[in-house]
């Protein structure tokens, strides 16, 4: 579902998704993955911070303090040539303007720095309301292990960011986690909850392969 036919509405949560043109990536090395982050960080204000080569990190993190935030991020994962997000809306439009930010911000980046032109997407970002609470639950385990889902492996990984890490190590980072680990008794139930949906998830995607390849040879 595109996100031209959600109207987002604040206070609910959405999944949204993009991926490189032509499926290409849109980082190239762990510099551009790290940015791809500070992004997510530093562009979640009400008030503009300007881009990045605008302002230094510290002044940038000084400003962060007294912000409003855009969205709240819930998960992320960053893949060599797409990304995924778990976002709330905080205020009206502010999941449109977040990822319009990044989007953009991310795109002259790359384009300054490789010289290259062009869309950096393949079109628009897509989204899709996460409706009830189980559909959030089990899409938070999907993103956070989404690099999995892709059996991604070295050495493409170290261009893999996740806050996988922050949910089960508790590593400090961006994300709002309340609203998933609050509903479970420890970080371990819910690492465990979100592995075993891992390996649901892997299961029907090679089922499906298997039925495609089933159906090429029939």
């Amino acid at each position: 579902m595109g996100s031209r036919s959600i109207d987002f509405t604040t206070d609910e949560y959405y999944h949204v998704y993009n991926r490189g043109t032509d499926k290409r990536a849109i980082v190239q090395d762990t510099y551009d993955a790290n940015r791809f982050i500070e992004m997510l960080r530093l562009f979640n204000s009400v008030d503009p911070l300007g881009g990045l080569y605008q302002h230094s990190l510290e002044v940038s993190l000084q400003r962060e303090r007294n912000k409003e935030p855009l969205v709240e991020v819930v998960a992320y994962c960053l893949n060599p040539n797409h990304y995924h997000l778990v976002l709330k809306q905080c205020v009206d439009n502010g999941i449109s303007q977040y990822l319009q930010r990044v989007g953009t911000g991310l795109s002259k980046f790359i384009n300054h720095k490789y010289r290259r032109t062009g869309s950096l997407f393949e079109s628009k970002f897509k989204a899709k309301h996460l409706a009830d609470n189980d559909y959030l639950l089990h899409t938070s385990a999907y993103v956070n292990l989404n690099d999995r889902v892709h059996r991604i492996t070295a050495p493409m990984t170290q261009l893999v960011r996740s806050s996988w890490l922050e949910y089960v190590k508790e590593k400090s980072g961006i994300c709002a986690k309340g609203v998933i680990l609050d509903q479970f008794k420890s970080i371990e139930e819910y690492e465990q909850f979100a592995l075993d949906a891992l390996d649901l998830m892997l299961q029907a995607k090679d089922e499906q392969a298997e039925l495609k390849l089933l159906e090429f040879n029939d």
